[in-house]
C-alpha cells in the first residue's frame, strides 16, 4: 500500500512516497479505503516540527480520509463493508490509500454529497461555526470581517457568516482570491495588498466599525482591523499564518471590545457535548444543501508535498484534496 511518510521534519519536499504494511481494522476500528483527504495548515505546520502537537517519527500526514469502509474491526455496529463514509484518524494517517480511523470518529455520507466535498468540513467549517456561533455569538444584520477569506478557514467561514444572517467583508491579498470569496457569497470585500485595510473596513461600515472580525491571519494585519472594530466588538483569534501578532490592549478599553480565543482542537476534548452539538448541525446543513465547500485542486497521493507546499506559499483557494486512489 501507497503513504507518504515524513522520516525527519523539514520542508513538505523530505516527505517521501513509500510501500507500508496494509493496516488492520481493530477493535471498535474500520478500515476506509480512501478517495479523498484534506490538506490543513496544521498537517504543514506538523511536517515542519512547529505545531504544537509533534508527531513521532516516521510517521503520514494527514488527519482524515472519505471513502468506501473495506474492513469492519470487532465491537462496531452500524457500519459495513462499502459504506459511503468520512473517518477521522487523528492528527497522522490520513495521506496514504487506506486509512484506519475508530468507528465514533467515522460518519456516514449522504450519497449527494461527494468524497472531497466532505473532507475538512469539521475542521475548517467546525472552527468557524464554533468561533462564529459559540466564541463570537455572531447575529444577524451583524457586520462580518473576515481575514485571509480565500483560504479554507477562511472560506468556511465566509459561507457561514451567510449562513447566520451577516453582512460578510472578505479580505485577502488578491483580486483572483476576492472574487472566490464574492463566488461564496461575501458582500463586499477588500484588498489588503492595495488597500488600507482599516479604512476600508471603516468606509464599508459608514464608519460604525465591524461588529466581528474573524482573524486567519494574525501579523501586521491584525492590528489594522482590530481598530476597525466596532463598540463592544468582538475579535475572533483562529490563527497566525503572517505571524503572530502584538495587539496594543487600550484599543479594547476604546473600543470596549473583546479579543476572542477560538482553540477548536482543545473544545473538542473539554466539551464533547458542544462537539456533538457542531457536528450535528454541519452535517444536516451540507446534507441539505445548505452549505457547499469549494474544492479548488485536487492532488494525487505522489504529489501530497507539492499540495503542502502550495498550501504553506499561499498559492490555493479554499480546500484542496489529495486523491490518495486517483
Amino acid at each position: 500500500m501507497k503513504a507518504i511518510v515524513c522520516k525527519e521534519f523539514g520542508p513538505p519536499e523530505k516527505l517521501v512516497l513509500e510501500d507500508i504494511e496494509e493496516p488492520k481494522a481493530g477493535e471498535g476500528q474500520v478500515v476506509i479505503e480512501s478517495q479523498a483527504s484534506t490538506v490543513t495548515f496544521p498537517d504543514a505546520l506538523m511536517v515542519e516540527d512547529k505545531y504544537q502537537f509533534k508527531a513521532e517519527l516516521p510517521y503520514v500526514p494527514g488527519g482524515e480520509a472519505a471513502g468506501v469502509i473495506a474492513e469492519v474491526g470487532p465491537g462496531v455496529e452500524g457500519f459495513a463493508v462499502g459504506d459511503r463514509v468520512i473517518g477521522a484518524s487523528g492528527l497522522i494517517g490520513g495521506f496514504q490509500e487506506k486509512v484506519v480511523a475508530s468507528a465514533k470518529a467515522t460518519r456516514k455520507l449522504s450519497n449527494n454529497v461527494g468524497f472531497a466535498e466532505s473532507t475538512g468540513l469539521l475542521y475548517a467549517y467546525g472552527t468557524g461555526y464554533y468561533g462564529l456561533k459559540f466564541r463570537g455569538d455572531l447575529k444577524p444584520g451583524e457586520t462580518l470581517l473576515v481575514l485571509g477569506a480565500a483560504g479554507n478557514v477562511g472560506l468556511a467561514a465566509v459561507e457561514l457568516g451567510k449562513l447566520m444572517g451577516a453582512r460578510v467583508i472578505a479580505a485577502a491579498s488578491s483580486r483572483e482570491k476576492l472574487s472566490v470569496c464574492l463566488d461564496r457569497g461575501a458582500d463586499e470585500t477588500i484588498n489588503y495588498s492595495e488597500e488600507d485595510l482599516k479604512a476600508r473596513a471603516k468606509e464599508l461600515t459608514g464608519g460604525k466599525g465591524v461588529d466581528v472580525i474573524y482573524d486567519c491571519v494574525g501579523g501586521d494585519y491584525a492590528e489594522s482591523a482590530l481598530r476597525a472594530i466596532a463598540w463592544e466588538g468582538r475579535f475572533l483569534v483562529i490563527g497566525f499564518t503572517a505571524g503572530i501578532p502584538k495587539l496594543p490592549l487600550n484599543l479594547t478599553l476604546l473600543k470596549s471590545c473583546q479579543v476572542i480565543g477560538v482553540f477548536y482542537g482543545a473544545m473538542i476534548a473539554k466539551q464533547p457535548e458542544l462537539i456533538a452539538e457542531i457536528t450535528k448541525d454541519l452535517y444536516e446543513f451540507m446534507d441539505g444543501g445548505k452549505l457547499k465547500p469549494h474544492v479548488s485542486a485536487r492532488y494525487a497521493l505522489a504529489e501530497a508535498p507539492q499540495a503542502l507546499r502550495d498550501l504553506l506559499d499561499r498559492k490555493v483557494t479554499g480546500k484542496v484534496v489529495i486523491e490518495a486512489n486517483r
